[in-house]
């Protein structure tokens, strides 16, 4: 069994549910009509052989993927392997190669058993970033990942992590595009580096609006490598995209982003993240529910429960009360982008309980005031008027490495 039959597998068992697309996407934006340019598919970087492969002839390869590094119904991989490329090493991020860990689950490294190529697992609880045997053994990092735009989706901060080692080492990077499904917007405060984490790398808005080629590009410009180290990047862009595509997932990004609602809610609903309530992890509704035992409108119900992907979720096998989210319109979720209504309201119906909000909390929103207004009272509102100006800031800020229209 090919590598290739083994993720199709993964993905059809695991990843793709209802509300995630599985045909090629289509350039839509969000007032089309119907033109020619809207009904081009959006071609991502892995499918542009002809503007890597060339550049990848005749070196050590290193390949950061997982399972969302799908063209159709082969793997980046598979591609650069029939095409004569020499891939040396596979880096996993967090979710691992197949997609299927726990969040924050270490995974070990290992070998791929199809190709018998090594894996370097990136989440494996060690010393942060690659051995030093690893980079000598390469000549360039290759990164072909779907994102979904958010400051505490972790899969930049593994791009980050191997852009740091490329520096140092005098190693080459490229990034193979994909789309940004939430990347039709900019919300959220800047992250205070103060409160940098694993959830949280860089001093940027929560949702920003950029692809992970466009954010290497600022991350270059804007000296955010350690040392303010330079690194020979290239970019292979997407067709047919632009910041107003509703891009929607052929492959689910990780276990519990399964559904295109989901996606659009996550900006709002992961903040729960940071609070004893559940988010549904361990239903077959992650992100799209929240709620907790001690809620106290009991019109709605859930109960967690130990499954792959979410082995011990928050309120693991106790009855919570709370709301089903699944039926707010995705337009409705994108425009309210990060919302803290939910919170707000789990918050309050549950009698506003010390030690409601945590740490992780603090680290997800990236200031420590927000949870500070929402126990004074603020409406969602006015907690986001604080935060209006950061967002003007950054989006002139990375108006430079825009490699798409807005």
């Amino acid at each position: 069994m090919n590598l290739k039959t083994i993720l199709l597998a993964i993905a059809a068992a695991a990843a793709i549910m209802p509300g995630v697309a599985q045909e090629p996407a289509k350039a839509q934006c969000n007032q089309c009509t119907g033109c020619s340019e809207c009904q081009k598919p959006v071609v991502v970087g892995a499918a542009r052989l002809d503007q890597y492969i060339p550049l990848l002839k005749g070196k050590r390869v290193a390949l950061l993927s997982n399972h969302t590094g799908m063209v159709g119904d082969k793997h980046s991989l598979d591609l650069m392997l029939e095409n004569g490329v020499n891939v040396v090493t596979i880096f996993s991020p967090e979710h691992g190669f197949r997609g299927k860990a726990d969040a924050g689950e270490h995974v070990k490294s290992g070998v791929d058993e199809p190709t018998g190529i090594p894996i370097a697992s990136l989440y494996d609880g060690k010393k942060p970033g690659p051995s030093q045997e690893v980079m000598d053994g390469l000549d360039i990092i290759v990164c072909d990942i779907q994102d979904v735009g958010l400051r505490y989706y972790t899969y930049y901060c593994t791009m980050l992590q191997l852009m740091d080692a490329a520096a140092a080492n005098g190693k080459q990077f490229m990034v193979l595009d994909r789309p940004n499904p939430n990347g039709m917007y900019v919300d959220g405060p800047i992250l205070d580096m103060e409160y940098a984490s694993g959830v949280g790398r860089l001093p940027i808005t929560t949702v920003h609006g950029m692809t992970l080629g466009e954010l290497a590009r600022m991350i270059v410009g804007e000296k955010w490598l350690k040392e303010g180290r330079s690194l020979d990047l290239t970019v292979i862009p997407c067709e047919n995209y632009t910041h107003q595509t509703r891009y929607e997932l052929p492959i689910a990004p990780s276990p519990n982003l399964r559904t295109m609602n989901a996606i659009y809610l996550y900006p709002a609903v992961c903040y729960f993240e940071g609070t004893p309530a559940s988010l549904g992890r361990g239903t077959d509704m992650p992100f799209a529910v929240y709620g907790h035992p001690d809620y106290d409108d009991h019109s709605f119900s859930f109960t967690p429960r130990s499954v792959d992907g979410a082995k011990n979720p928050p309120q693991l096998n106790n009855l919570c009360y709370g709301k089903d989210l699944r039926g707010v319109p995705d337009e409705e979720a994108i425009a309210n982008g990060v919302n803290f209504d939910y919170v707000i309201d789990c918050y309050n119906h549950t009698g506003r309980p010390e030690g409601f909000f945590t740490r992780f909390f603090t680290l997800l929103s990236g200031r420590p005031d927000i949870v500070e207004m929402i126990k004074a009272g603020k409406s969602n509102a006015e907690i986001k008027a604080t935060f209006a100006d950061d967002i003007a800031a950054f989006k002139k800020q990375r108006k430079p490495y825009l490699l798409y229209a807005e």
